[in-house]
């Protein structure tokens, strides 16, 4: 038997894949028990910050890591790809249907048991896998950091805000995708998913022709009034962090009002890019330019893409407010600041996810040292699967650093422990690939493609490749992760 401590991301897909190779599992689960600062419900995979999983295509780093878990039958992956809601080239998911169908799948699983208690302490017997979070609890937080020889590293993490859609001025905004790129309908759900759970309307892949609508609602700013809201951003009343911390953030999830305070232009350049957007009403691309994405199927939520933001709540609503089509703007949710903890990999971890010093320990999600959902339940995916061939008996296996999966566990294990900041993946921690000779690759449309978005294409089909020649050699250990065979 596995204990899973968490039942966030990491540990559910953990469980997933261990109890689809028949080892028993049981996850412990601390809410309702004990609550946390941002969890709103009981649900396990709750979603806390954005509801989006990132790009879905193959020229982006993260869409490969989504396909190459998809075919190793990845719970998160099935479930995001049935609750998927228009996000333009990403994809992003009804946060409530996602965590629903994770809950529902996990609890209706004959090898997996979920226990609602709060674990303080790593167990010192049996296979164990610590999928705790960033948000890990005060007691355990301190044996972990205890247990690993050393003081927990951390960093702080913000969370966007949410508004109703009715309150939004649809008079000030334009609706549209980046270079018109949208969901599109279609006959098929992507990721083919296997789950038994109710249908959702089907839709294509993402990133299809723009069929007018677009996925985002975008409001545009003027010079005057981008300058107004910088100035607003920057002195604004934050929350106080604590006072025995030095304040560290995750470089690809800043808050607002960190950016802003680079430079009067860092926002214009970062999450309010006008880039590929058109104003329909002046034909051109505005100064600055806030967008919203749909946040539930229903429609009726939108929150601020990469609007992190540690501004007290008095001061968001004052802020935000300057934003054209948000000036009576109702929020569902005020953005907040939170503590991430995790460990240094490098010191702490081997690549299949096992602690150094003890080997029937196993971290995973956001604490073993990755950011992000995808790479979080990517870590489970793999952490269960060699806690369960531990159980088994048999040989613990990562794949080819010439995949995402196998890049991820490599950053994990081998970067640089005196330097150690989680990692999303990218091409970049991959195996390099020699594009000196490669031809340069053909879009859809018939034009040629960079040489750059060429090599990526070419590392994605490599990494495909090769993972389906590990699968191959996988003959003792062959996870069965599909609802009809139960």
């Amino acid at each position: 038997m596995i204990t899973i401590i968490g039942g966030g991301l990491a540990g559910c897909e953990a469980a997933w894949q261990a109890a689809a190779l028949d080892v028993p599992v049981v996850i412990h689960e601390m809410r309702p028990v004990r609550p946390t600062a941002v969890h709103k419900t009981d649900g396990l995979a709750e979603l806390v910050c954005s509801n989006s999983f990132r790009g879905d295509k193959l020229d982006n780093a993260v869409g490969l890591l989504k396909e190459e878990m998809r075919r190793l039958g990845s719970l998160v992956m099935q479930a995001a790809d049935l609750s998927r809601v228009p996000a333009g080239a990403a994809l992003a998911v009804d946060r409530v249907r996602f965590s629903e169908i994770v809950t529902r799948e996990i609890a209706n699983h004959p090898r997996i048991r979920v226990v609602r208690d709060e674990i303080t302490s790593v167990p010192d017997a049996g296979i164990v896998i610590v999928a705790t979070g960033p948000l890990t609890s005060d007691a355990l937080s301190k044996h972990i950091a205890a247990r690993v020889g050393g003081d927990h590293l951390y960093f702080y993490d913000a969370i966007s805000p949410i508004v109703l859609a009715e309150s939004i001025d649809m008079s000030k905004v334009f609706r549209a995708s980046r270079w018109a790129r949208s969901l599109r309908g279609g006959d098929t759900q992507p990721g083919h998913s296997t789950l038994s759970v109710p249908a959702v309307p089907a839709v294509g892949p993402a990133c299809g022709v723009d069929d007018g609508e677009g996925d985002y609602l975008n409001c545009p700013m003027d010079e005057r009034q981008y300058a107004e809201f910088h100035n607003a951003v920057v002195t604004a009343e934050k929350t106080a962090l604590h006072e025995f911390d030095d304040p560290k953030f995750f470089e690809g999830c800043l808050p607002i009002e960190v950016m802003a305070g680079r430079g009067v232009d860092t926002l214009r350049f970062g999450p309010m890019k006008p880039v590929g957007l058109i104003d329909p009403r002046t034909g051109r691309e505005p100064y600055a330019c806030v967008q919203l994405r749909q946040d539930n199927l229903a429609g009726d939520h939108f929150s601020l893409v990469g609007f992190q933001t540690q501004m007290k709540w008095g001061e968001q609503a004052r802020v935000l407010r300057l934003i054209p089509g948000l000036e009576q703007a109702e929020f569902v949710r005020f953005g907040m600041i939170h503590r991430n903890t995790y460990i240094n990999g490098p010191d702490v971890l081997r690549d299949t996810w096992q602690m150094k010093s003890n080997e029937d320990v196993f971290f995973a999600g956001q604490i073993s040292g990755v950011e992000g959902y995808v790479e979080s339940a990517a870590s489970g995916l793999m952490a269960g699967r060699n806690a369960a061939a531990r159980v088994l008996g048999q040989p613990l296996r990562v794949p080819p650093r010439t995949t995402a999966l196998g890049a991820l566990a490599h950053y994990v294990s081998h970067a640089n422990p005196q330097h150690y900041q989680p990692t999303n993946i990218t091409f970049g921690i991959m195996a390099a690939i020699d594009d000196r000779n490669m031809p340069r690759m053909r879009a859809a449309d018939g034009r040629r493609l960079s040489r750059k978005d060429t090599r990526k294409f070419a590392m994605s089909e490599r990494a495909l490749a090769d993972l389906e020649r590990w699968l191959e050699t996988s003959t003792t250990m062959q996870a069965d992760s599909s609802m009809s065979s139960r």
